[in-house]
Formats: C-alpha cells, sequence, structure tokens
C-alpha cells in the first residue's frame, strides 16, 4: 500500500489551480512503492504522478530531487519532469505534506527481467551517470556505513527473532565492511535504488526511470553492485549469472570501469545487500502489523548478503 494520506477531490481541486494542467478529471491511489503517497491523475491536459512526501523525505532535500530530475531530462535520460507552479515553483503543500507534481511514463515494471532487459538497465544506469556528472547540487548518502549503524542500532536486540545467530553474523559483517570499505572511487551522483518497479519498460525497450528519493552522491560502483542486488536474483534465491554479465556488459558498454572500482565490486555488492536487509529487519521489526507503510522480508537480503561474502572476485559476476 502506498497511499497514507488521503486526498479529497476538492483539496487536488484547490491545489491543481496553481499548475497550468487543465481541470481534474479522475484520480487514484497508486498500491505500490513504500516511501510516499502516490496519485495517478487525468486533467484535461493529460496524465500525472502526484507525490505527497511522507516522513523519510525531508522537504529540504526536495529541490535536489526534483532538479536532478529536470538536470537529467535535459542531458537526454528518460525521467519524469516536475511541473512547475505558475509561481514558477516545483514543491507545493496539500493535505498538511510537501507535494509535487509529475509528467507521467508510459511502460511498466517487469516482475521476472529478461537478459536483454538487464543490459538495458545496465546502459542507462551508466548514462545516469554521465548524465548527473555536472548536475551543480550535491546530497550525502544517508545510507552509508553509518545509516546502516544507527538502522541496526533500532533492531539489534531483536534481530534473532528473525533468525537465531543473525545478530552475530550482521556484527561480523559490519566489522569486515568498517575495515575494508574502499575509498577514492570513482563518484557522482547515484540513484541508489534502481530496483526493477524503478525502471518501466515498452516490450523490451526501457522506457524511463523513476523515483528519485534516495539519489544522492556516492562511488558509481556501489549503483552498479545495488544493481546487481535487485536485478540478478531470481524467485527461488539463485543467482543470474547470465543477467549479471548482461548487465555489466551493457553499463561498461557506456561508461568503462577503472580497475579499482572493478576489484571494489564484492565487497560493496555485499555492502548493498546488508544496506536493503538492515532497512527491511529495522521495519519488520519496529512497525506494527496492519500499518500502511508495506513490510518486505528481510531474510530475502540476509540470503543475498551469505552469497556475496563467498565472492572472491568480481570475475564471478560475469567479467
Amino acid at each position: 500500500m502506498a497511499v497514507y494520506t488521503d486526498v479529497s477531490e476538492g483539496e487536488l481541486a484547490a491545489f491543481l489551480r496553481n499548475y497550468a494542467v487543465g481541470d481534474l478529471l479522475s484520480y487514484k491511489g497508486i498500491a505500490e512503492g513504500s516511501e510516499n503517497s502516490n496519485y495517478l491523475l487525468h486533467t484535461t491536459s493529460g496524465a500525472y504522478i502526484l507525490t505527497l512526501y511522507e516522513k523519510r523525505v525531508e522537504r529540504q532535500d526536495l529541490p535536489f530531487f526534483l532538479g536532478l530530475m529536470d538536470h537529467l531530462a535535459r542531458k537526454g535520460i528518460v525521467c519524469p519532469l516536475p511541473v512547475h507552479r505558475r509561481d514558477g515553483a516545483l514543491v507545493g503543500e496539500l493535505a498538511g505534506r510537501a507535494a509535487a507534481l509529475i509528467t507521467f511514463l508510459e511502460g511498466m515494471w517487469m516482475r521476472r527481467p529478461t537478459v536483454a532487459q538487464c543490459r538495458e538497465v545496465g546502459r542507462a544506469l551508466a548514462a545516469m551517470h554521465i548524465a548527473g556528472a555536472d548536475f551543480p547540487l550535491t546530497r550525502p548518502n544517508a545510507l552509508q556505513i553509518d545509516g546502516w549503524r544507527k538502522l541496526w542500532a533500532g533492531a539489534r536486540d531483536r534481530a534473532d527473532e528473525v533468525e537465531p545467530g543473525l545478530v552475530a553474523e550482521v556484527d561480523r559483517d559490519f566489522a569486515e565492511l568498517e575495515r575494508n570499505w574502499p575509498e577514492n572511487l570513482p563518484s557522482g551522483i547515484i540513484h541508489a535504488d534502481l530496483f526493477p518497479d524503478n525502471v518501466f519498460f515498452l516490450g523490451e525497450k526501457l522506457s524511463g526511470l523513476i523515483d528519485f528519493y534516495f539519489a544522492c552522491n556516492d562511488f558509481y560502483a556501489y549503483d552498479l553492485a545495488t544493481c546487481l542486488n535487485a536485478w540478478c536474483f531470481e524467485k527461488d534465491h539463485s543467482y543470474n549469472l547470465t543477467k549479471s554479465t548482461a548487465l555489466l556488459a551493457g553499463y561498461r558498454s557506456v561508461r568503462p570501469l577503472e580497475q579499482a572500482e572493478v576489484e571494489a565490486l564484492p565487497l560493496l555488492a555485499r555492502g548493498s545487500a546488508l544496506r536493503f536487509m538492515l532497512t527491511r529487519l529495522y521495519d519488520w521489526l519496529t512497525i506494527p502489523d496492519g500499518a500502511l507503510v508495506q513490510k518486505r522480508d528481510p531474510l530475502e537480503f540476509v540470503r543475498r548478503l551469505r552469497f556475496h561474502r563467498n565472492i572472491r572476485s568480481a570475475a564471478e559476476y560475469g567479467f
């Protein structure tokens, strides 16, 4: 469920009068996603996505997120465009929440991505990294190791309820990651959450990237490692080497990797798996059953974390 804040038709009509998008024809909540409230709107001028930003998105970060989408679109990256209000602003307020209107992208996300689609994702990620290189704003990654520590502090005491022995296992991961985390890799704007539900396709053709609300400055190779976690594991938790090889080849066809990035990839993939396991674990243990926030099983990423522990070189990912 991804509608945490209900909006009345009267409230929405008043909000839309601040935009040159015509009159409201219809609207409905979008029941996918887990961070913000999203509605699909149809007006006399077309289709739009309305996003109301909930507690996990800081209002002061919105100029970065929305400005980044504007910047990337001007550089040829297909992504939603924030719609300017009549006063020129990108952010308004609706139902007590910061809110923005975004253009609608055609396409659908793939629940079972093909090898060809994984290659397209690799190309698109590299193109996004290049396009964002001269974006003037910066945003630190709040979910680096220090951020993981805060999540772990809120979940550690009960982690063994999810799986016995998980506390000791994750403690060892933290010790190794903090000791060996790379420095001075090529960095810039990353998406940081490029999972299949944030990539639209029309058939085999990628039609757009969405949901930039975790975007930040960090290592490009960390973003690539997150895509390995997001796109290359099957429903039975096996790692699909063919998809991984295609994704990496697609990326490298647009932006070649430095040797240091290649060597760091197993550790970065392990860290990315830990990051997503921890956000899931924290929600799993702290959000009451029946709450509107979508809880996802942390054990899915515990399995991925264990897989990456046994990887000794990037060749095992398909280089």
